[in-house]
C-alpha cells in the first residue's frame, strides 16, 4: 500500500505540474509536498551518499578530469566564465530556486559563474572563507536541495515524452509507471534525472547516443510493475552508462567511473 500510494502521489504531481520555472523546475513552494518528510529525508540522504559520500567536504567538489566544480548533495554543475560544457548547468538553477523559497545563499553563490576556474585554484581555496561559508550553507539546506532535485525530476516526464518518437511514448510512460510503483523505484526516477539528466538534449550525446532518463526508460525490457521494474530500471541504467563509456572520447577516461556509476545504479534495485 505504501508503495502504491507513493507512486500515485509522484505521478499526480508530474501530471499536475504547471509551466516550469527557469531551469526546468517548478517554482511552487509545494513542489515536493506530496512526499512525506521521512521519504524526502531518505531520498536526500541517499543522493548525498551517492554524490558526496555523505560528507560535508564533498558538498564542494572538483572531480578529476572535469572542467568545473560540482556543488551540493546533487553535485550541481557550476561552470566557470567562458566555459561552455555539454552538460546542463544546475547550480545557478538551484540558487534561483533557493532564493524563491526564501533562503539566503552566501555572497559567493550569487555569482553567475564559478569564481574558481581550475581544479588547482579550487583546491587552494578549499579551506578559505568563501568556500567554507558555501559548504556550511549547503550542509544546512539539505532538505531544500532535496526539494529542488525532486521538483526537477517531476518536470522531466513531459519533456521526455515530448522528445520521444510518438510510437515509443506509450511504452516509456508505462515503464515510468511500473518503476514508480515502489518507493525505491520512485527514488531511482528522482535520483537518475539529477545524476545523468533527462536525455532530451542533443548536446548530451556521444556518437549520437544519449544516456539520460529517456534512454533508460526506452531501453528497459518488458517486466512486471513493482520490484521487477525497479531492478530492470537499474539494469537498463547500467547498460546505458556502459554504452556512454564505450562511446566517450578516450581522453576523458570515463571508464574509471564505471564501478561507482554501476554501484549507484544498484541502489535502485534495493528497498529504500
Amino acid at each position: 500500500m505504501q508503495a502504491r500510494c507513493l507512486a500515485a502521489l509522484l505521478l499526480l504531481s508530474v501530471a499536475s505540474c504547471g509551466p516550469a520555472a527557469p531551469g526546468g523546475t517548478s517554482g511552487s513552494p509545494s513542489a515536493a509536498s506530496n512526499l512525506t518528510a521521512a521519504q524526502k529525508s531518505a531520498i536526500g540522504k541517499k543522493i548525498w551518499q551517492n554524490e558526496c559520500g555523505g560528507t560535508v567536504d564533498g558538498l564542494t567538489t572538483w572531480n578529476a578530469g572535469e572542467e568545473f566544480p560540482s556543488m551540493g548533495i546533487g553535485h550541481f554543475i557550476w561552470y566557470p566564465a567562458g566555459f561552455n560544457g555539454r552538460f546542463e548547468e544546475s547550480f545557478p538553477q538551484f540558487i534561483a530556486f533557493a532564493r524563491q523559497r526564501g533562503s539566503q545563499p552566501p555572497a559567493v553563490a550569487l555569482q553567475r559563474h564559478s569564481p574558481w576556474t581550475s581544479k588547482a585554484q579550487f583546491q587552494s581555496a578549499f579551506r578559505g572563507p568563501e568556500m567554507s561559508s558555501l559548504r556550511s550553507w549547503l550542509a544546512n539546506t539539505v532538505p531544500l536541495q532535496t526539494d529542488f532535485i525532486i521538483a526537477r525530476s517531476r518536470g522531466a516526464l513531459p519533456k521526455i515524452l515530448a522528445a520521444a518518437p510518438a510510437s515509443d511514448r506509450g511504452r516509456i510512460q508505462n515503464n515510468y509507471n511500473k518503476v514508480a510503483s515502489t518507493p525505491n523505484g520512485t527514488y531511482a526516477l528522482i535520483d537518475y534525472v539529477n545524476f545523468k539528466g533527462e536525455g532530451t538534449s542533443a548536446a548530451e550525446r556521444y556518437n549520437g547516443q544519449g544516456w539520460g532518463l529517456l534512454q533508460v526508460l526506452g531501453n528497459m525490457k518488458d517486466v512486471p510493475a513493482g520490484q521487477p521494474a525497479a531492478a530492470e530500471f537499474a539494469a537498463s541504467a547500467k547498460r546505458m552508462l556502459g554504452r556512454r563509456i564505450d562511446n566517450s572520447p578516450p581522453a576523458r577516461g570515463e571508464s574509471r567511473w564505471r564501478e561507482g556509476w554501476f554501484n549507484r545504479c544498484n541502489t535502485y534495485a534495493r528497498p529504500l
